[in-house]
């Protein structure tokens, strides 16, 4: 086992206990009427057929626990039905290529019956899939969340399944997304009623109008991309518990008030701000075979490429290669993860004087020039010579005021999951702003941050384990208890104590003669305890 693999976390180290435990199924329905099937046909093909590579091999807790998926287009066809997606991909696989041969010739009007009825036969089939589940099946979600995908108007499709659906029981409906794939551009001639022309305002303008059917109902356009299409089908991937909130924010209290009545001080308490949290990117421990993939900073072994070499020879250096310049004030933070390692100068014994003093010049002009320009590098790993890998990491180099760089990891698509975040169009009202300004001034402010500063109390942490897992032995009872083991070792067996007495005193040479004139004392024998052998000897 390589050096990668051996230090790569768990998934129960990357995943919390309490996380991803009430993921829904996910029941995907597709729209394949020509034309649009056409235009759409393989650009969701391959990226539902790259999102299920990943999810079914994400280890961990199940992100998406079944799926399910329809083919509208003349009639409601299942391809799918409910399946557990981890360790399923070659059925996942095949489901796929019968996705991708529907005809895509022709010109059909979808009817919007057609939805209504596969949205109701995928609750009724989850209603007996959850009937029938044998005992050992996680599954904690009462409720389905449905995804339409289509290339007519999101809204106008929405308008229909709500009328259909009023009248229909959908307790276990938990969310009915439909996604717009944009394709309009590419039918200039094509008639304004088949056209899916509404766009994001104007949905949003007809939202309010939505009837309440009990389930959340949205609708989400995208264009005719693979990326685009994949991002709709990660965010499945993201913890969907939201029974409460993941982070409470504390801001130091201010406003301290006087009692007249007490003659005390009241302290009031700290500002809670609720948040929830939103993984970034799919942590590569989470991926098995796969140890090139993702950067591993956590120490050089990690870093160092596995070498075939014999143990006690050096492992060759790593190769990255510089493929692009980056803005620095262009590199958001979110997309660089793991834990950084300093990069420096070589000093190296077995380069020649000259050539040392070269390389650190260069060094030394390569973070002066990144420094003066405001850039990062962008680098790439290069494949060990001989190594059948072909999965690529990114690295982002940072420059400092010292002699060094800074490396780190960089995301890569595969790795990414959908984050839209709103932007910050208006000012906050002025009362939180007056609140929040006036919490922040109680803090101490620093120029310069020192981590010198901050204690873990991890020291006394690890010495109150160490003591605890092993009981603390004096240096002399160790020694007494090894003498006594030692003697346990040599002791005959209580039922041939007899017989081996003899046999002892038989096998011990008998003391020399003394010399005439002098007393002689008798020769020692050994009886049946060997335990007091020890103490003969001392005496």
């Amino acid at each position: 086992m390589s050096g990668r693999n051996r230090y790569c976390p768990s998934a129960s180290q990357v995943c919390r206990a309490s996380s991803f435990t009430r993921q829904p199924p996910r029941v995907l329905i597709v729209d394949t009427s020509p034309p649009w099937w056409s235009e759409t046909c393989s650009v969701l093909c391959e990226a539902l057929e790259n999102f299920l590579a990943l999810a079914s091999t994400l280890e961990g807790p199940s992100r998406v626990p079944l799926l399910s998926l329809y083919a509208v287009s003349l009639q409601q066809e299942c391809l799918l039905p409910f399946v557990q997606v981890k360790g399923n991909l070659a059925r996942l696989h095949s489901c796929v290529e019968e996705l991708r041969s529907l005809p895509k010739e022709g010109c059909t009007r979808p009817r919007a019956e057609l939805l209504r009825q596969a949205v109701l036969d995928s609750l009724q089939q989850y209603k007996h899939y959850t009937h029938h589940a044998t005992q050992g099946n996680d599954l904690k979600s009462s409720s389905v969340e449905v995804t339409v995908l289509t290339s007519q108007s999101g809204q106008i499709v929405l308008k229909q399944l709500e009328q259909s659906l009023k009248d229909s029981d959908l307790v276990n409906l938990r969310r009915l997304l439909v996604v717009h794939i944009a394709v309009e551009q590419n039918f200039p001639e094509r008639e304004p009623s088949l056209s899916p022309e509404p766009t994001l305002k104007q949905n949003m303008d007809e939202q309010g109008d939505c009837l309440m059917l009990g389930a959340e109902m949205d609708v989400q356009l995208v264009e005719n991309s693979v990326v685009a299409v994949e991002n709709v089908l990660k965010a499945w991937l993201h913890d969907q518990t939201g029974e409460r909130e993941h982070l409470q924010l504390f801001l130091p209290a201010f406003g301290e008030k006087l009692s007249s009545k007490t003659n005390t001080v009241h302290r009031p308490n700290p500002v809670c701000i609720k948040c929830d949290m939103q993984e970034r990117l799919v942590s590569p421990a989470l991926l098995p075979g796969t140890p090139d993939l993702g950067a591993k900073t956590e120490s050089l072994r990690d870093f160092q490429p596995t070498s075939k070499s014999l143990s006690n020879q050096s492992p060759p250096p790593q190769r990255l290669r510089v493929i692009k310049a980056l803005r620095a004030d262009g590199v958001c933070q979110s997309v660089l993860y793991g834990l950084p390692l300093i990069i420096r100068p070589t000093t190296c014994w077995q380069l020649d004087w000259d050539e040392m003093e070269n390389n650190q010049q260069t060094f030394h002009a390569l973070c002066h020039t990144l420094r003066t320009r405001y850039w990062f590098l962008l680098v790439r790993s290069e494949p060990e010579f001989g190594s059948g890998s072909r999965v690529f990491s990114y690295y982002v180099l940072q420059p400092s005021t010292s002699l060094s760089l800074l490396l780190k990891p960089v995301l890569t698509r595969e790795l990414m999951l959908p984050c839209n975040l709103p932007f910050l169009n208006e000012d906050p009202s002025l009362n939180a702003l007056t609140m929040v300004e006036m919490c922040l001034e109680q803090l101490e402010e620093d120029p310069v941050f020192n981590p010198l500063c901050l204690r873990s109390n991890l020291y006394t942490q690890l010495r109150m384990r160490g003591l605890l897992s092993r009981p603390y032995t004096s240096h002399s009872e160790s020694q007494s208890q090894g003498r006594g083991q030692r003697r346990d070792n040599h002791r005959p067996a209580e039922g041939s104590t007899s017989r081996q007495q003899g046999r002892v005193r038989a096998t011990i040479a008998p003391l020399a003669s003394a010399p005439p004139g002098k007393m002689s004392r008798p020769p020692l024998t050994l009886s049946h305890s060997s335990a007091h052998a020890p103490s003969l000897c001392r005496q």
